[in-house]
Protein backbone atom coordinates (compact mmCIF):
# COMPACT_ATOMS: atom_id res chain seq x y z
CA UNK A 1 0.00 0.00 0.00
CA UNK A 2 1.47 3.32 -0.71
CA UNK A 3 2.20 5.32 2.32
CA UNK A 4 1.06 8.71 0.92
CA UNK A 5 -2.38 7.40 1.01
CA UNK A 6 -1.78 5.57 4.26
CA UNK A 7 -1.59 9.46 5.40
CA UNK A 8 -4.44 10.42 4.27
CA UNK A 9 -6.46 7.51 5.70
CA UNK A 10 -4.80 8.08 9.12
CA UNK A 11 -5.35 12.21 8.53
CA UNK A 12 -9.22 11.03 7.98
CA UNK A 13 -9.07 9.19 11.82
CA UNK A 14 -7.66 12.28 13.06
CA UNK A 15 -9.30 15.37 11.40
CA UNK A 16 -13.10 13.55 11.03
CA UNK A 17 -14.17 14.78 7.56
CA UNK A 18 -12.63 14.60 4.02
CA UNK A 19 -13.22 18.17 3.62
CA UNK A 20 -10.99 18.82 6.70
CA UNK A 21 -8.42 16.41 5.57
CA UNK A 22 -8.78 17.93 2.15
CA UNK A 23 -7.75 21.73 3.65
CA UNK A 24 -4.94 20.62 5.91
CA UNK A 25 -3.16 19.01 2.87
CA UNK A 26 -3.97 21.72 0.18
CA UNK A 27 -6.11 19.25 -2.23
CA UNK A 28 -9.34 18.83 -3.12
CA UNK A 29 -12.08 17.40 -1.66
CA UNK A 30 -12.78 14.65 -4.85
CA UNK A 31 -8.54 14.17 -4.81
CA UNK A 32 -8.42 12.91 -1.67
CA UNK A 33 -12.09 10.73 -1.97
CA UNK A 34 -10.27 9.10 -5.17
CA UNK A 35 -7.06 8.55 -2.98
CA UNK A 36 -9.38 6.63 -0.41
CA UNK A 37 -10.56 4.69 -2.85
CA UNK A 38 -7.31 3.50 -4.26
CA UNK A 39 -6.65 2.58 -0.89
CA UNK A 40 -9.62 0.40 0.03
CA UNK A 41 -8.59 -1.14 -3.26
CA UNK A 42 -4.94 -1.97 -2.39
CA UNK A 43 -6.48 -2.85 1.28
CA UNK A 44 -9.37 -5.57 -0.74
CA UNK A 45 -11.69 -4.77 2.08
CA UNK A 46 -14.07 -1.33 3.15
CA UNK A 47 -12.12 1.19 5.25
CA UNK A 48 -14.81 4.01 5.07
CA UNK A 49 -18.41 4.29 4.94
CA UNK A 50 -21.36 6.95 4.89
CA UNK A 51 -22.71 8.67 7.35
CA UNK A 52 -25.10 11.28 6.47
CA UNK A 53 -23.82 13.80 3.89
CA UNK A 54 -20.03 12.64 4.79
CA UNK A 55 -17.35 9.01 5.29
CA UNK A 56 -16.19 7.68 8.36
CA UNK A 57 -14.12 4.95 8.98
CA UNK A 58 -14.74 1.04 9.99
CA UNK A 59 -13.22 -1.27 11.98
CA UNK A 60 -10.98 -2.29 9.29
CA UNK A 61 -9.95 1.50 8.50
CA UNK A 62 -9.34 2.09 12.05
CA UNK A 63 -7.09 -0.89 12.18
CA UNK A 64 -5.49 0.22 9.31
CA UNK A 65 -5.21 3.94 10.31
CA UNK A 66 -3.20 3.08 13.51
CA UNK A 67 -0.82 0.88 11.18
CA UNK A 68 -0.15 4.00 9.54
CA UNK A 69 0.85 5.60 12.17
CA UNK A 70 3.07 2.99 13.22
CA UNK A 71 4.41 3.58 9.75
CA UNK A 72 4.74 7.27 10.01
CA UNK A 73 6.38 7.00 13.19
CA UNK A 74 8.98 4.56 11.09
CA UNK A 75 9.86 6.95 8.31
CA UNK A 76 10.38 9.63 10.89
CA UNK A 77 12.97 7.44 13.06
CA UNK A 78 14.70 6.37 9.80
CA UNK A 79 14.91 9.91 8.65
CA UNK A 80 16.23 11.19 11.67
CA UNK A 81 18.89 8.58 11.78
CA UNK A 82 19.85 9.30 8.00
CA UNK A 83 20.24 13.10 9.15
CA UNK A 84 22.86 11.50 12.19
CA UNK A 85 24.69 9.22 9.92
CA UNK A 86 24.51 12.52 7.28
CA UNK A 87 26.01 14.72 10.24
CA UNK A 88 28.29 12.29 11.59
CA UNK A 89 30.36 10.29 9.08
CA UNK A 90 31.40 7.48 10.11
CA UNK A 91 33.06 3.98 8.88
CA UNK A 92 36.13 2.92 6.83
CA UNK A 93 37.27 5.20 3.83
CA UNK A 94 40.37 3.53 1.61
CA UNK A 95 42.10 6.35 -0.70
CA UNK A 96 45.25 5.77 -2.46
CA UNK A 97 48.14 8.22 -3.57
CA UNK A 98 50.68 8.52 -6.23
CA UNK A 99 54.21 8.56 -4.20
CA UNK A 100 54.49 12.59 -4.39
CA UNK A 101 50.86 12.82 -4.04
CA UNK A 102 50.84 11.50 -1.02
CA UNK A 103 54.58 13.66 0.11
CA UNK A 104 52.43 17.01 -0.43
CA UNK A 105 49.01 16.10 1.21
CA UNK A 106 48.74 13.13 3.25
CA UNK A 107 51.00 14.21 6.33
CA UNK A 108 48.37 17.52 6.70
CA UNK A 109 45.22 15.14 5.59
CA UNK A 110 45.71 12.61 8.30
CA UNK A 111 45.91 15.25 10.85
CA UNK A 112 42.46 16.65 9.47
CA UNK A 113 40.49 13.63 9.78
CA UNK A 114 42.42 12.42 12.88
CA UNK A 115 39.97 13.60 15.14
CA UNK A 116 36.62 12.78 13.60
CA UNK A 117 34.63 10.56 15.47
CA UNK A 118 33.92 7.32 13.94
CA UNK A 119 35.44 7.53 11.18
CA UNK A 120 38.76 5.76 9.72
CA UNK A 121 41.02 6.79 6.92
CA UNK A 122 43.29 3.46 5.39
CA UNK A 123 45.70 4.71 3.18
CA UNK A 124 48.11 3.39 0.49
CA UNK A 125 50.70 4.35 -2.41
CA UNK A 126 50.24 3.29 -6.18
CA UNK A 127 52.15 1.14 -8.72
CA UNK A 128 53.60 3.89 -10.71
CA UNK A 129 53.42 1.69 -13.57
CA UNK A 130 50.18 1.37 -13.46
CA UNK A 131 48.76 2.68 -16.91
CA UNK A 132 45.21 3.91 -15.58
CA UNK A 133 44.53 5.51 -12.30
CA UNK A 134 40.47 4.54 -13.42
CA UNK A 135 41.30 1.16 -12.69
CA UNK A 136 41.96 2.30 -9.11
CA UNK A 137 38.63 2.89 -8.18
CA UNK A 138 37.19 -0.54 -8.40
CA UNK A 139 39.21 -1.09 -4.58
CA UNK A 140 39.42 2.18 -3.31
CA UNK A 141 37.18 4.98 -2.21
CA UNK A 142 38.80 7.35 -3.53
CA UNK A 143 42.37 7.72 -5.54
CA UNK A 144 44.44 10.89 -5.86
CA UNK A 145 45.45 10.38 -9.24
CA UNK A 146 47.38 13.15 -11.26
CA UNK A 147 46.93 14.20 -15.14
CA UNK A 148 46.59 16.99 -17.10
CA UNK A 149 43.14 16.93 -17.52
CA UNK A 150 40.27 14.37 -17.05
CA UNK A 151 41.10 11.58 -19.07
CA UNK A 152 38.71 9.75 -21.70
CA UNK A 153 38.71 6.74 -19.37
CA UNK A 154 37.31 8.53 -16.50
CA UNK A 155 34.23 9.63 -18.43
CA UNK A 156 33.74 6.34 -19.60
CA UNK A 157 33.12 5.43 -16.16
CA UNK A 158 31.26 7.91 -15.13
CA UNK A 159 33.91 8.71 -12.21
CA UNK A 160 33.10 11.88 -10.36
CA UNK A 161 36.01 13.79 -10.22
CA UNK A 162 37.46 16.09 -7.87
CA UNK A 163 40.18 18.82 -9.13
CA UNK A 164 42.55 19.24 -5.17
CA UNK A 165 45.49 21.05 -7.02
CA UNK A 166 47.60 22.15 -9.57
CA UNK A 167 51.45 21.69 -9.52
CA UNK A 168 53.88 23.70 -11.58
CA UNK A 169 56.13 21.73 -13.57
CA UNK A 170 59.84 23.15 -14.43
CA UNK A 171 63.45 22.09 -15.83
CA UNK A 172 65.86 20.73 -13.48
CA UNK A 173 69.36 21.28 -14.28
CA UNK A 174 72.72 20.64 -12.71
CA UNK A 175 73.95 23.32 -9.81
CA UNK A 176 76.32 25.35 -12.43
CA UNK A 177 74.77 24.47 -15.78
CA UNK A 178 75.04 27.78 -17.76
CA UNK A 179 70.92 27.61 -18.43
CA UNK A 180 70.83 28.10 -14.40
CA UNK A 181 71.80 31.74 -14.88
CA UNK A 182 68.63 32.71 -16.88
CA UNK A 183 65.04 33.13 -14.42
CA UNK A 184 63.17 30.92 -17.24
CA UNK A 185 63.18 28.32 -19.69
CA UNK A 186 61.62 28.24 -23.00
CA UNK A 187 61.25 25.54 -25.23
CA UNK A 188 63.89 26.27 -27.67
CA UNK A 189 66.33 26.88 -24.63
CA UNK A 190 66.63 23.25 -23.60
CA UNK A 191 65.57 20.94 -26.27
CA UNK A 192 68.26 20.13 -27.39
CA UNK A 193 70.01 19.35 -24.46
CA UNK A 194 70.78 15.34 -23.10
CA UNK A 195 67.35 14.90 -21.76
CA UNK A 196 66.45 12.31 -18.30
CA UNK A 197 63.07 11.51 -19.64
CA UNK A 198 60.01 9.10 -18.27
CA UNK A 199 58.80 6.24 -20.27
CA UNK A 200 56.95 6.91 -23.52
CA UNK A 201 53.58 8.44 -23.08
CA UNK A 202 53.92 9.26 -19.07
CA UNK A 203 52.51 12.55 -18.41
CA UNK A 204 56.10 14.49 -17.90
CA UNK A 205 56.92 12.58 -21.27
CA UNK A 206 53.74 14.29 -23.13
CA UNK A 207 55.30 17.34 -22.03
CA UNK A 208 58.69 16.80 -23.72
CA UNK A 209 56.88 16.02 -26.37
CA UNK A 210 55.57 19.27 -26.73
CA UNK A 211 58.81 20.91 -26.47
CA UNK A 212 59.63 19.22 -29.72
CA UNK A 213 56.59 19.81 -32.00
CA UNK A 214 57.15 23.58 -30.69
CA UNK A 215 60.62 24.03 -32.21
CA UNK A 216 61.01 20.76 -34.66
CA UNK A 217 63.42 19.21 -32.89
CA UNK A 218 64.19 16.04 -31.56
CA UNK A 219 64.77 15.22 -27.86
CA UNK A 220 67.77 13.18 -27.18
CA UNK A 221 66.42 10.95 -24.44
CA UNK A 222 69.74 9.34 -22.55
CA UNK A 223 67.48 7.54 -20.30
CA UNK A 224 63.81 7.08 -19.35
CA UNK A 225 63.40 6.67 -15.81
CA UNK A 226 59.71 6.87 -13.43
CA UNK A 227 61.15 7.39 -9.84
CA UNK A 228 61.64 10.90 -9.63
CA UNK A 229 64.26 10.92 -6.67
CA UNK A 230 66.49 8.93 -9.16
CA UNK A 231 66.27 11.53 -12.28
CA UNK A 232 67.15 14.02 -9.37
CA UNK A 233 70.29 11.94 -8.56
CA UNK A 234 71.14 11.53 -11.99
CA UNK A 235 70.53 15.39 -13.01
CA UNK A 236 72.63 16.60 -10.26
CA UNK A 237 75.07 14.02 -11.22
CA UNK A 238 75.48 15.97 -14.73
CA UNK A 239 73.46 13.22 -17.11
CA UNK A 240 70.75 15.45 -18.07
CA UNK A 241 68.20 17.78 -17.50
CA UNK A 242 64.43 16.61 -16.80
CA UNK A 243 61.10 17.83 -16.20
CA UNK A 244 60.05 17.73 -12.13
CA UNK A 245 57.33 18.72 -10.17
CA UNK A 246 58.17 22.13 -8.03
CA UNK A 247 56.77 21.00 -4.97
CA UNK A 248 58.80 18.19 -4.19
CA UNK A 249 61.89 18.09 -5.98
CA UNK A 250 64.76 18.60 -3.54
CA UNK A 251 66.88 20.86 -5.54
CA UNK A 252 69.28 22.28 -3.20
CA UNK A 253 70.02 19.17 -1.57
CA UNK A 254 70.65 17.14 -4.33
CA UNK A 255 72.86 19.84 -6.07
CA UNK A 256 70.33 20.46 -9.14
CA UNK A 257 68.24 24.13 -9.51
CA UNK A 258 64.84 24.24 -11.18
CA UNK A 259 63.80 27.12 -13.32
CA UNK A 260 59.83 27.61 -14.97
CA UNK A 261 59.30 26.56 -18.52
CA UNK A 262 57.48 28.97 -20.26
CA UNK A 263 55.78 28.78 -23.69
CA UNK A 264 54.40 25.36 -23.03
CA UNK A 265 52.13 24.42 -20.85
CA UNK A 266 53.31 22.81 -17.59
CA UNK A 267 51.74 21.73 -14.93
CA UNK A 268 50.07 18.61 -13.67
CA UNK A 269 46.56 18.54 -11.91
CA UNK A 270 45.79 16.65 -9.19
CA UNK A 271 42.64 14.54 -8.97
CA UNK A 272 40.25 12.81 -6.73
CA UNK A 273 38.62 10.23 -8.12
CA UNK A 274 35.78 7.71 -6.97
CA UNK A 275 32.81 5.66 -8.50
CA UNK A 276 29.51 7.97 -8.00
CA UNK A 277 28.01 5.44 -5.62
CA UNK A 278 30.91 6.08 -2.99
CA UNK A 279 31.08 10.13 -3.99
CA UNK A 280 27.39 9.86 -1.99
CA UNK A 281 28.01 8.35 1.42
CA UNK A 282 29.18 11.31 3.96
CA UNK A 283 32.02 9.78 5.11
CA UNK A 284 33.64 9.89 1.47
CA UNK A 285 32.44 13.45 1.29
CA UNK A 286 34.09 14.85 4.42
CA UNK A 287 37.20 13.12 3.16
CA UNK A 288 37.21 14.78 0.10
CA UNK A 289 36.51 17.89 1.76
CA UNK A 290 39.52 17.23 4.16
CA UNK A 291 41.71 16.65 1.07
CA UNK A 292 40.80 20.20 -0.99
CA UNK A 293 41.05 21.65 2.30
CA UNK A 294 44.82 20.78 2.59
CA UNK A 295 45.24 21.32 -0.94
CA UNK A 296 44.70 25.08 -0.42
CA UNK A 297 46.45 25.32 2.42
CA UNK A 298 49.65 23.46 0.85
CA UNK A 299 49.34 25.74 -2.05
CA UNK A 300 49.12 28.82 0.20
CA UNK A 301 52.50 27.78 1.77
CA UNK A 302 54.36 26.90 -1.29
CA UNK A 303 53.13 29.55 -3.52
CA UNK A 304 49.72 31.78 -2.86
CA UNK A 305 49.76 32.94 -6.58
CA UNK A 306 48.37 29.38 -7.42
CA UNK A 307 45.54 29.64 -5.17
CA UNK A 308 42.23 29.71 -6.53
Amino acid sequence: MDVRRLELLRELSERGSVTAVADALHLTPSAVSQQLKTLEREAGVPLTERAGRGLVLTTAGHVLAETATDVAVALEKAEAAWAEFIEQPRGEVSVTFFPTGGEMLLPGFLSRVAGVAGLRVACTDQDPLLPDFADLTMDHDIVIADAPGVLPSWRERHLVTVELMREPLDIALPDGHPLAEKSELTPADVVDENWIGNPHDFPFDRILQRIEAITGHEAHRVQRLIDNSIVEVLVAGGHGIAILPRFTTRDRENGLVTRPLVGVRSERVIWALMRPDRGVRPSVRLVIEALRSEAAEFLAAHDPSLVA
